[in-house]
């Protein structure tokens, strides 16, 4: 059984890699006299990793009462503002629709329970905007006409 040259070059390659690997693997282990100490690495004051230990003149004492475990509470608005609107769409057996914004052309959703029970199609309507699972709904809708 004839071998061709094709893979008689890659078998030359497959084993000359096999000896560099076998020969780093040995380098490794002749230079591996390192101690534990020589692994340990620090984190200096400014969070920066280095050999040498800090030095403990330098160490400032922490208040634990003084950490902020969480993120603080976001401020609520100071006050809402009210938009003009007019009712585009309204079904009255599901109870909601959508009001159309007279001033950006933007349409938001609402519910029959933050509407006057008078509301129908075409009103122009006063209302807030309040976020809501799907985005920003029409709430404490008052009819102004």
């Amino acid at each position: 059984m004839a071998i061709s040259f094709n893979k008689r070059e890659l078998e030359k390659k497959k084993e000359q890699k096999r000896k560099e690997k076998q020969k780093r693997k040995e380098e490794r282990r002749a230079n591996a006299g390192g101690s534990f100490d020589d692994m340990i690495a620090y984190v200096d004051e400014n969070g920066v990793i280095t050999n040498t230990p800090p030095d403990p003149v330098k160490k400032k004492e922490i208040d634990a009462e003084n950490i902020a475990v969480s993120t603080p509470k976001k401020e609520e608005q100071e006050e809402e503002v009210v938009q003009n609107g007019r009712v585009e769409y309204f079904n009255p057996d599901k109870g909601y629709g959508f009001i159309k914004n007279t001033d950006s052309m933007e349409k938001y959703f609402f519910h029959i329970s933050n509407a006057p029970a008078n509301i129908a199609e075409g009103n122009m309507v006063a209302f807030e905007l309040e976020r809501g699972e799907r985005g920003l709904n029409a709430v404490r809708i008052v009819l102004t006409q």
